[in-house]
């Protein structure tokens, strides 16, 4: 029988109190210093979590570090092996376990035609976007066993989406949605619940240097392709980091206590990209 998890509080709470996370949550939020990992970072924060973030970004590491002093802020390059190894160690000694586990770190990688990509732009996109979520998995998974957890594994509606010009970052988010479908069916039994958030056109500097590269790659003015992606979303709008942030929350808390295996978009419903 599968463990009860001990994200729940018990039957008897209020609907309000379904909605938030238990206080004292761990927390690890990979690429959390900047974007939308840290807007899930302090997300987690404000509902009393005990959270630890990585990145690779030395400035961003330390503008989080010195607002939220209260969290750790670790280096950590989830493509390699051995820093992801430290870091799940740090973890569990900071921790003293995992309760959840925020798989976020990617890199928007590459744009352009296939044939103009270097292998090594494609590689490293995989690297970094999907086999980087494999190896802090794999690590996570013990803690998160004993804890009955929660992962959450950032991808993008590129990963239900088509993404012309953008194939190595497309093609490794629909692998993220791949992993999380299955991981949520092997570790189901051990009361782990596994969902993938899949955020549109965020803003932020990220989607100003995606849009710009795009325009080039297209033959279009910035102007004008932002009109394009701002057209394929029913909403008019770009999504901002805390409705990601707000999603991640919901699904840590006891009102997502039979959501497991879902490919859940934040996007306004994007329908082109």
């Amino acid at each position: 029988m599968a463990p009860a998890s001990k994200l729940l509080t018990g039957q008897h709470m209020n609907m309000i109190e379904r909605m938030r996370p238990r206080s004292g949550l761990r927390v690890l939020v990979t690429a959390g210093a900047s974007g939308i990992g840290a807007a899930i970072a302090r997300a987690f924060l404000e509902a009393d979590a005990r959270v630890l973030i990585c990145d690779v970004d030395t400035q961003a590491m330390t503008e989080f570090g010195k607002a939220h002093p209260q969290v750790a802020v670790l280096r950590a390059d989830v493509s390699n092996q051995a820093e992801v190894d430290a870091l799940l160690d740090a973890t569990s000694e900071r921790l003293g376990g995992l309760d959840v586990l925020v798989n976020n770190a990617g890199i928007a990688g590459p744009t352009g035609a296939i044939d103009e990509l270097s292998v090594e732009e494609i590689r490293r996109t995989l690297d970094i976007d999907l086999m980087g979520q494999f190896l802090v998995l794999r690590r996570a998974a013990p803690l998160l066993r004993t804890s009955a957890g929660v992962v959450l594994n950032i991808s993008s509606v590129a990963g239900r989406l088509g993404y012309a010009l953008r194939t190595p970052y497309s093609a490794s988010k629909w692998g993220i949605v791949g992993l999380t479908q299955s991981l949520a069916k092997e570790m189901g039994p051990d009361g782990i619940r596994v969902n993938a958030i899949l955020p549109g056109v965020v803003s932020g500097p990220r989607i100003e240097s995606v849009i710009r590269d795009r325009a080039t790659a297209s033959g279009l003015s910035y102007e004008d392709m932002e009109k394009q992606y701002l057209a394929n979303i029913s909403l008019r709008r770009m999504v901002e980091p805390e409705d990601v942030a707000a999603t991640a929350l919901f699904l840590a808390s006891p009102g997502g206590a039979n959501i497991s295996g879902q490919a859940i978009s934040v996007c306004g419903n994007v329908e082109n990209i």
